[in-house]
């Protein structure tokens, strides 16, 4: 969300980062905006006079008493009476300005850095850099459910029963696979100098409106029915929210967490062939991680966030790419981001397997997320997330790259330790490929 102050002082610079945005019907919002925030400080400034004025006249009902005039006495109580009729209609619709107010200036997205690629959707995303060789092998890949039954490691059907499609049982060496990751991840982490966390897996509506725009909290989110209690979608969620109407000595800063937590999401809309399997679920677990700083020094570790997660990645002999999001496929709260994407030998392309977001301040203004500077002045922070790893999609990039021509998976040699020392599972069976 942005500064009011910063709408009204620069209503044509708003309204030209919503054009780039491809957003043109909440053009209107801007204008809306600076006219509610006209009524609200007019209505507060009426209020505030006759509040001053009650209390003036409160002390003249004290003195004409004293006095012995009586009558005067009552003319000024009707005049405070008056006066606190007219305070109560000003409150009543102060109230109902800036709710109005504050429920548009949640919908008017964030300005986004110069630095972004102007277009209206993913396909005018930008590459900007692959690390590693993509390799074709001259055997074929099977799809990722196919690797995976051919170690008896995957069940949807059992799933489909007890709870739906979007959701699976993994079974012995992928779900020791599966946790291997996450704790390699975390330890992967925790060694780059960032706290462990295991946060909340529901969160309050407000946490909810702080840490995203309405649009995606009605595409991802889950609510749980009678209460005010939302499933996160992702663990920046609750780990943002950790800071909820906060103020951070500046010398406290960075603050750099890790986090683990099982995903929840809708996942609204239906997807192609490539993302049946166990590519787009209602439920999966995720290694991530955020960092509340300075504002000047965001950018800084949004480079250095998504660095980490090539370096987690490679390490485990995965080709990736990054891709720079363009203007009209950022979340309004969003000044920046970029994508990680996996090759897949199998589709002979990248695909994505995380994700590293700058918000500049607009989560820290919804949660009043303050820092203290050596002058005692307070001042927002700026607050960053991005992907570790999310599997069980990060396991098809990781079988896809790891499948030798016997049906065996060779285990990398920082992921051995995380399995029992083991160097290369072998299939129980020979794979049927489905495709």
């Amino acid at each position: 969300m942005l500064d009011i102050k910063f709408v009204r002082e620069n209503p044509d610079i708003v309204k030209e980062n919503i054009k780039k945005k491809f957003e043109d019907e909440k053009l209107p919002l801007v204008d809306e905006v600076i006219a509610l925030d006209e009524e609200a400080r007019t209505i507060q400034a009426e209020a505030d006079e006759l509040k001053a004025s009650r209390n003036a006249l409160s002390k003249q009902i004290g003195a004409a008493m004293k006095a012995g005039n009586k009558e005067e006495a009552e003319k000024i109580k009707a005049q405070v009476t008056q006066n606190g009729d007219r305070i109560k209609e000003l409150d009543a619709r102060h109230a109902e300005v800036t709710e109005k107010l504050t429920n548009d200036m949640m919908r008017i997205p964030n300005i986004i850095d110069p630095s972004v690629p102007i277009g209206k959707n993913d396909t005018f995303n930008v590459e900007r850099e692959k690390f590693g060789e993509p390799v074709v092998p001259n055997f074929p890949i099977p799809y990722h459910t196919d690797i995976m039954e051919s170690f008896d490691g995957i069940d949807l059907e059992a799933a489909g029963k007890v709870a739906g499609n979007g959701f699976y049982y993994l079974m012995g060496d992928i779900a020791r696979l599966h946790s291997s990751i996450l704790s390699y991840a975390r330890d992967f982490m925790i060694n780059k100098g960032f706290t462990y966390c295991v946060p909340p897996f529901m969160i309050h509506g407000n946490v909810v409106n702080g840490v995203m725009s309405f649009d995606e909290m009605d595409a991802m989110m889950y609510k749980i029915e009678g209460e005010d209690l939302y499933l996160i979608g992702t663990s920046e969620h609750s780990m943002i929210g950790k800071f909820i109407d906060t103020i951070t000595p500046e010398e406290k800063l960075p603050l750099t967490l890790t986090s683990y937590s099982p995903c929840f999401r809708k996942e609204k809309g239906s997807h192609g062939i490539e993302e049946r399997g166990v590519y787009r679920i209602h439920q999966f677990e995720k290694q991530e991680m955020i960092v509340v700083c300075k504002p000047e020094d965001s950018m800084m570790w949004f480079d250095r966030l998504w660095n980490y997660t090539v370096e987690l990645f490679r390490s485990m002999d995965i080709p990736v790419r990054t891709l720079e999001c363009c203007s009209g496929d950022l979340a309004d709260l969003k000044v920046k981001s970029l994508d990680v994407e996996a090759w897949s030998p199998r589709q002979k392309k990248y695909f994505e397997v995380g994700s590293c977001s700058n918000l500049g301040d607009a989560q820290a203004r919804r949660l009043k997320i303050r820092i203290q500077g050596p002058d005692k002045k307070k001042y927002l922070a700026h607050t960053l997330n991005n992907t570790v790893v999310a599997p069980p999609r990060m396991l098809i990039a990781f079988l896809e790259n790891n499948l030798q021509a016997d049906g065996s998976v060779k285990i990398p040699k920082v992921l051995q330790p995380y399995m029992g020392g083991t160097e290369v599972l072998i299939p129980k069976h020979k794979v049927v490929n489905t495709k």
